[in-house]
Formats: structure tokens, C-alpha cells, sequence
């Protein structure tokens, strides 16, 4: 669940039941005024509670806007666990935009699968010197295709593309960060290609495919999942 609330108050925990809280860190238990629930079935009530740890430093968590990353409590509609510490985040317009898509791209017909693997790999010098195309088949968990395309020209920035289907189309370009596409290859792609998937491709031909690979990492930029 993803909801969308106003702290309305908080309570120190203390003794057994803040057993292992890391250092630095304080336990508190949370009631929530429900603004919205941003995915989830079902209904929500209007006031939830949660149990989250906080840095000791944190500023004042009463009446602060957040985004609570929860599960329901069987048999008690009105709690709820963080699926992580970092499970409540402080509102922000740019964070509720993020949630928003990627949850609505989580249940759509077409929300991009996630990555297993590297399958072929085929890298192809271009006629003209520093010319060349790489692309990169991904295996995925469904069995939907995801594919890159890294295209070279003289004296022209290296441009690289993604589809999900076996063909890089025209229309073809990088995700925009922060959406589910972006994470799944930010999070998902291997450290580096496999030597099973550039077989038959020659020394020259496979330096230049993971020259390529790394180019796409870079341009992704770090997961920063925590």
C-alpha cells in the first residue's frame, strides 16, 4: 500500500518493544490522517497507525505530510507495517508525482517485466570508421521481451535506446529517470555482460559491446535503492 497521510500524533516506544533499533535511531508509534491511498485494494479507514523508526535528529513529526510504503495487518484494518525503516517519507510534489506513475505503471497492461539476465548480445561496425550498433536482448521474468539499441556515428554523441519488444523502432529512446522503466534497468541490468552472451561476437567486436554496456549503465546512472 502506498498512503498518502498528516501525522496526527506520535508516542514514544521504549523498553522491550524498541528492541533493535539501530543506533541513532528512536522508535515511535504513529497515528495517520488519511489524505489519500495512492495504490491499494480495498478501503482504507479514515486514521491508521504504524510503528517506524526515526533518526534521532529528525525534525517534528507531528502534523507532517507523508507517504507511507506499508502492508495491512490481517485482522486489524485500522494498523499498518512499513515494509522497510525507510518505509515513511516526508510529502514532497516531486515524490507524489514518482509514486503516482510508477504505481499506476505497475497495473497497466504493458508495465515493463523485470530484468533476469542478459540473453544474446550482437555488436556490427558500421562502413565508415566509428561507426557501429550493439544490441542487447534482455531476459525478463515473464518472458516479455526488453531490448537495447546503442548506435555510434563519427563525431556525434553515442545515442542508445530501449524497447520492450525484440525491435528498437525509430521512436525508440532512453527512459525518463525515476519511472518503473528506469528502475528496472537501473536496478535490474547485470554489472557487467556475461561472456555466455557474447559468444561468437570476436575480441574486437565484444570490447566494443561492453564499451557500449557501460555507456547504458552510465547514462542510467546508480540504482540508489536502499
Amino acid at each position: 500500500m502506498i498512503v498518502d497521510g498528516t501525522i496526527h500524533s506520535v508516542a514514544d516506544i521504549e523498553g522491550p518493544e524498541a528492541a533493535g533499533v539501530a543506533p541513532g535511531f528512536q522508535r515511535k508509534y504513529v497515528r495517520l490522517d488519511v489524505l489519500g491511498l495512492i495504490r491499494g485494494q480495498g478501503s482504507i479507514p479514515p486514521q491508521v497507525g504504524y510503528i517506524v523508526d526515526v533518526p534521532m535528529d529528525s525534525p517534528r513529526l507531528k502534523d507532517m505530510r507523508v507517504l507511507a510504503f506499508a502492508r495491512p495487518v490481517a485482522g486489524r484494518p485500522d494498523q499498518l507495517q512499513l515494509v522497510s525503516r525507510g518505509g515513511q517519507i516526508p510529502w514532497s510534489p516531486r515524490l507524489d508525482s514518482m509514486a503516482r506513475g510508477i504505481a499506476r505503471d505497475l497495473v497497466s497492461g504493458d508495465a515493463p517485466p523485470k530484468i533476469t539476465g542478459i540473453g544474446n548480445v550482437f555488436h556490427v561496425p558500421g562502413t565508415l570508421p566509428g561507426e557501429s550498433e550493439t544490441q542487447i536482448f534482455l531476459e525478463t521474468d515473464n518472458g516479455d521481451p526488453i531490448s537495447l539499441s546503442i548506435l555510434r556515428r563519427p563525431h556525434q554523441t553515442p545515442r542508445w535506446a530501449v524497447a520492450l519488444g525484440d525491435i528498437v523502432g525509430e521512436a525508440a529512446e532512453p527512459p525518463r529517470r525515476e519511472t518503473l522503466l528506469w528502475y528496472r534497468l537501473a536496478c535490474g541490468l547485470p554489472e557487467r555482460l556475461p561472456d555466455a552472451a557474447l559468444e561468437g561476437q570476436g575480441a574486437a567486436n565484444a570490447a566494443a559491446a561492453r564499451a557500449d554496456y557501460q555507456f547504458v549503465r552510465d547514462s542510467l546512472g546508480p540504482c540508489g535503492r536502499n
